[in-house]
């Protein structure tokens, strides 16, 4: 699955998923352009990666995400893949905390920035008959454990809708688009919002006994991604270790 002279835009690269696609996709070859808010950690993972363009951006200002862009095509002149993988989570929901607070900065950063990307990215997209490779959650599938992240999972609900129709909208320019719903991920998202990770409690979930690691996400966009799913778009992937076969 030889990437060479691709040029791959990764959101949330700094750490987790984001690190880790973005780390595969430059081994085998990809100029990846790595997003993210946090320039000490985007660095480290850079320092594993073959000349990485850094972009740091919060994905909340409109300005940055037009940066995301610019940036790219000024140093590369094209977008062959474009992969968003950024994501937060808030408390509140509408008993607990204050839900609007939580509806706006997690659905201006889980959706609303990933609209924006995709539409500044599309002609690009287009021209290079590139794709779109989508990281959503379970909880975009179903009711949440944990109803104070309700938004978290109404963002990924929009985010596989959303999906969908710009896979049908941009079929006929040979554009792909697809999406990885992964369950429980050994990443630092829920660490972010202060809440401790039960995770014997997820492994014992699921049916196969395990919590996956970011690489076999990273694992599956580059198969998304290469030519040996030329035939695959529309489609929402879910990784969960069978975690939705048991809830």
């Amino acid at each position: 699955m030889s990437f060479n002279e691709k040029v791959v835009i990764v959101t949330g690269a700094s750490s987790g998923i984001g690190a880790a696609i973005a780390e595969k996709f430059s081994s085998e070859g990809a100029q990846v352009v790595m997003v993210g808010r946090n320039e000490t950690k985007l660095n480290a993972v850079a320092a594993r990666c073959k000349n990485p363009l850094i972009v740091k951006a919060e994905l909340g200002k409109e300005e940055d995400i037009v940066r995301i862009v610019d940036e790219t095509i000024k140093e590369f002149g094209k977008i062959d893949i474009l992969v968003n993988n950024a994501g937060t989570s808030t408390m509140g929901s509408v008993l607990v905390g204050d839900i609007l607070k939580s509806y706006d900065e997690v659905m201006n950063v889980n959706f609303k920035a990933i609209v924006h990307l995709t539409k500044l990215a599309a002609p690009h997209l287009i021209a290079t008959k590139g794709n779109i490779i989508n990281i959503s959650s379970i909880g975009g599938e179903r009711t949440t454990s944990v109803p104070a992240l309700m938004m978290y999972s109404c963002s990924k609900a929009a985010l596989n809708h959303f999906s969908k129709d710009v896979a049908l909208e941009l079929a006929p320019h040979k554009v792909r688009v697809n999406v990885i719903s992964p369950g429980p991920v050994r990443t630092d998202i829920l660490e972010n919002t202060g809440t401790p990770i039960p995770w014997e409690a997820f492994q014992q979930k699921t049916a196969l006994d395990r919590i996956s690691e970011p690489e076999e996400i990273a694992d599956l966009a580059l198969f998304l991604a290469s030519e040996k799913a030329k035939g695959i778009t529309g489609s929402i992937y879910v990784t969960d270790n069978g975690m939705s076969l048991k809830n």
